[in-house]
């Protein structure tokens, strides 16, 4: 469990569920009667198109939380989520909610500001389309949490389900975002060395055809 995670009292006197890399924790369009918090692992969210295409959301890791939006809004789940490593995962029901919230005051709000969030990475999504590759790319990888190390954890071919380009045009930015100073890329691992250029990248005006 990371150190200084508000969301460690959703975790207390209970025993996280193992997940195997590869097992679903839920599935898009069904009910959502609890949410999940990450204890340990990393988690992929996606959607499914009824042509078996998917689509990447985000990459989840350890201390946060998946399948909350739904669970607020009581609609059916617009999205899966799959184990990609080992995980401990705490499933999280309303009236075990309605308990935290009670002993901690100060959490609704943290989860508000989470759930701003979620809406924003969504929105990501949408307006993305738009986005030339490399704005795109650039883009979602401003999205994903940063480890301890200092690094992100993804590979190419994650980036590209997440943003809808293939492997070999990922594998083009990124070496060109490296070559530019942007960043770093490592074994299934990027740096980011220069967060304010990337930005600048995804907000620059596009080039006259």
């Amino acid at each position: 469990m990371p150190q200084n995670d508000i969301w460690q009292p959703l975790a207390q006197a209970q025993s996280p569920k193992r997940y195997q890399p590869g097992q679903f924790i839920y599935l898009q369009d069904t009910a959502p009667t609890q949410f999940f918090y990450i204890v340990a692992g990393r988690v992929k969210c996606f959607l499914s198109a009824p042509s078996g295409a998917e689509r990447t959301l985000t990459i989840h890791q350890a201390g946060e939380l998946i399948g909350e939006a739904s669970f607020f809004d009581g609609q059916p789940r617009v999205s899966s989520a799959v184990a990609l490593t080992a995980c401990d995962i705490v499933a999280v029901s309303r009236e075990r909610l309605e308990d935290i919230f009670r002993r901690y005051p100060d959490l609704p709000f943290s989860m508000l500001q989470y759930l701003a969030k979620t809406v924003r990475l969504l929105s990501v999504h949408v307006d993305g389309a738009f986005l030339r590759a490399d704005r795109r790319i650039a883009r979602y990888l401003l999205t994903l949490p940063v480890e301890k190390n200092g690094l992100l954890s993804c590979t190419h071919e994650e980036i590209g389900f997440a943003v809808g380009v293939s492997r070999v045009t990922v594998s083009r930015v990124l070496g060109e975002l490296e070559r530019a100073g942007f960043l770093e890329t490592g074994y299934r691992t990027i740096r980011l060395l220069d967060r304010k250029a990337l930005d600048a990248l995804v907000h620059s005006l596009p080039e006259e055809s």
